[in-house]
């Protein structure tokens, strides 16, 4: 693997840790340790948490928790002199940085913070088994992660119809410039719903992991995986790799 890509990961996963843990820190100082943790109308807790750690989340105390084993993955960022094998930093520094982007996204919800339009949000369960049996059994190919935003929005509305046409769910996060492909869409009055294949999760580029936590909860829904230790971790992810077939579109983020 790159040097230069494996240093850009591992740089990214500490900067999300430590954005993780600061804003723990100020939600346990506002609410308490034991302030209640949950995404909306899911049993699943903190899904991408429990499904690679088989953690149940419920409260700040445990997200805690969460938060410090993920931290323990950490690599050390490499050296600009040194040339080492990179690949098995660079996922484990990979899976902190997903761990750490849940907790971050969750937290909005413990502080209150809402979605507002053109933006969803987290993916309750009963929309989950709605669309995501038509990922699993083949008549919704699969998804697109569209992070950042086109030059422009002629763009954003050609490359959203291009997947629509196909039948290919698109899951939209992250900014570029400030402006999201979500937004773009939003001013070319395209509908964005998941009647239209079109999901605006969040500006941020944490939300991104909502897509993940919705493809694990996939896996332990339809594929029957139930979480709970490393094996189980990989049976998740296997399902994934061989049910739910997607892709990055990296855009471009800031």
């Amino acid at each position: 693997m790159s040097r230069i890509i494996a240093t850009a990961a591992i740089r990214g996963a500490h900067g999300y840790i430590e954005q993780a843990r600061s804003q723990l820190l100020e939600a346990v100082e506002t609410h308490g340790p034991d302030k209640k943790v949950e995404f909306p109308d899911t049993a699943y807790y903190l899904p991408l948490t429990l499904a690679l750690t088989g953690r149940e989340v419920d409260d700040l105390a445990k997200a805690q928790a969460a938060l410090d084993w993920a931290a323990s993955l950490l690599p050390p960022i490499p050296a600009e002199s040194s040339w080492l094998p990179y690949l098995g930093h660079a996922l484990d520094a990979g899976v902190a940085t997903l761990l750490a982007e849940e907790i971050i996204e969750v937290l909005k919800y413990v502080n209150g913070r809402e979605p507002e339009e053109p933006w969803l949000g987290f993916t309750g369960d009963a929309t989950l088994r709605l669309q995501g049996i038509k990922l699993v059994d083949g008549r919704m190919p699969g998804f697109a992660a569209c992070v950042g935003a086109l030059p422009t929005n002629e763009e954003a509305v050609e490359l959203a119809r291009s997947l629509q046409e196909r039948s290919i769910l698109v899951f939209m996060a992250s900014s570029t410039e400030g402006k999201s492909m979500a937004e773009q869409l939003a001013e070319e009055g395209v509908e964005m719903s998941w009647d239209t294949f079109l999901v605006p999760y969040g500006k941020d580029t944490s939300a991104a992991v909502l897509a993940l936590n919705f493809a694990a909860r996939a896996a332990m829904t339809f594929g029957g995986v139930k979480p709970g230790d490393l094996d189980a971790a990989r049976k998740i992810l296997m399902y994934n790799k061989e049910r739910v077939f997607a892709f990055v579109l990296a855009l471009g983020a800031d």
